[in-house]
């Protein structure tokens, strides 16, 4: 046996639709084998609030040790779960090929798996938040109302929205654009606003934006800056959605609808990546579900395989165009502090700093890197029950932040930069800063 953390940490096949992965004794056994393991390392103790809530439960037993805490307790160390990923990436020695072959986040979904097939169904808040496409299609025509009905501060509808369903009233919600970016994207192709530049240094390449929910009904101006930038440095673009790639589904434990998203985007997008197209992702949680979580799922779909092969961030992509071909001239930065954000999931891809080697391509900017969790996590920072958790695990990351005194808080995941922000306000006195992707920055040094 080899000591942990000396090889690369590679992940096991998730056999999702066996009946033993569902049997709760045996998750319950596993669950203790990886508990102990956990317990007697502790080197995750302060990446998210699942491990201490495991460990004060373990220290607060009669042993003092696994043997006796009871099962039914397990629950609050996995409903903190955000399945970041971080500890698999980040901090675990004994992750596979390690023989004790841990995997703390899978573990945790194994958990919420068997809990939706026995209960059948999600609570009903997270299920109707979950149900992305929908909810963006039948609030984009009314996105004034909406917003208006949804903005913080608002006396009137965010105190009942919160004793009704659940949302915390001091939390801030995305905005649903009238105009979806899809459709911005097709009154741009018409107008040749997205016609690839002749002169510039990427004429070879092809690329597909995959729209992503949170760019396509809440963000389009993250999709319109990315197309921009890819169109001025010479590559062919286009933009296509398929649906939802799943991730609020994951969360909630309901693997079988991850893989029927999974299944039907890939084989839509599959002709696109057999033309030689790139397909880029615009928000980090996207781009891990294509690459990684996908291939565990639906191991044998050819669609799938060559979905992920073919699938880069965007930060990532213009990165790799910078060092293979380079940049366009023009990049004209002001002087600016920019807080960089390195969202979980896109620490999870294990690519690199991207977004920040991307920021720091801007003349005059100021780029200081944020390596903790934002806290958001999906609903956690907007449903009453786990708001104060999402305050609590990302305050480290908004002091982080603030100490650069930024004039953007930049993140690959929309959420997060929107709830740092407010973070950060709440224990700044100075004028808070603006929530953007770093796409964007990078779009306005080049005047686009």
């Amino acid at each position: 046996m080899r000591e942990g953390s000396l090889d690369a940490p590679t992940r096991h096949i998730l056999d999702w639709q066996s009946d033993a992965f569902y049997d709760r004794a045996a998750l319950d056994e596993e669950a203790r084998r990886q508990f102990d393991i956990c317990h007697g390392c502790r080197r995750c103790f302060n990446l998210c609030d699942s491990f201490p809530r495991l460990f004060d439960l373990i220290d607060d037993s009669e042993s003092g040790e696994l043997d006796s805490v009871t099962s039914g307790d397990f629950g609050p160390v996995v409903d903190a779960c955000t399945l970041c990923d971080m500890c698999y990436m980040t901090k675990c020695p004994y992750v596979p090929p390690h023989e004790f072959n841990l995997d703390f986040p899978h573990l945790m979904l194994r958990y919420r798996a068997v809990d939706f097939k026995e209960k059948g169904k999600a609570p009903f808040v997270q299920s109707q938040l979950a149900q992305m496409d929908r909810n963006g299609t039948a609030l984009a025509p009314v996105a004034p109302l909406a917003n208006w009905a949804s903005k913080k501060g608002n006396g009137l509808t965010r105190p009942a929205m919160q004793a009704v369903v659940g949302i915390d009233k001091n939390a801030e919600l995305p905005k649903f654009a009238g105009k979806t970016f899809l459709k911005r994207a097709q009154e741009a192709v018409k107008s040749g606003a997205y016609d690839a530049n002749p002169n510039g240094p990427a004429t070879g390449r092809e690329a597909v934006i995959f729209a992503t929910c949170a760019v396509n009904y809440n963000n389009p101006e993250v999709g319109e800056a990315s197309a921009k930038v890819l169109a001025h440095l010479g590559v062919n673009v286009t933009t296509e959605y398929p649906g939802c790639c799943g991730m609020p589904y994951l969360e909630q434990g309901n693997i079988a609808k991850v893989a029927e998203q999974a299944e039907k985007v890939a084989a839509a997008l599959r002709p696109l990546v057999d033309a030689g197209k790139d397909i880029i992702t615009l928000t980090a949680s996207c781009g891990l579900m294509f690459k990684f979580e996908w291939p565990l799922l639906v191991p044998d779909n050819e669609d799938v395989k060559a979905l992920s092969a073919a699938t880069k961030d965007i930060s990532e992509y213009v990165v790799d165009i910078a060092n293979k071909e380079g940049l366009l001239e023009g990049l004209r930065g002001t002087p600016q502090s920019i807080s960089m954000h390195l969202a979980c999931h896109a620490r999870a891809q294990n690519v690199g700093p991207k977004s920040a080697e991307l920021l720091r391509l801007i003349p005059q900017a100021t780029v200081s890197v944020v390596e903790r969790c934002s806290g958001h996590g999906g609903t956690f920072g907007v449903l009453k029950e786990t708001r104060d958790l999402a305050v609590k695990v990302g305050r480290p990351a908004a002091r982080a932040a603030a100490k650069a005194e930024p004039d953007t808080i930049c993140s690959d995941c929309p959420l997060a930069a929107k709830h740092l922000v407010q973070l950060v306000d709440d224990i700044s006195e100075t004028t808070p800063p603006e929530a953007k992707h770093p796409i964007e920055v990078f779009a306005a040094a080049y005047q686009l």
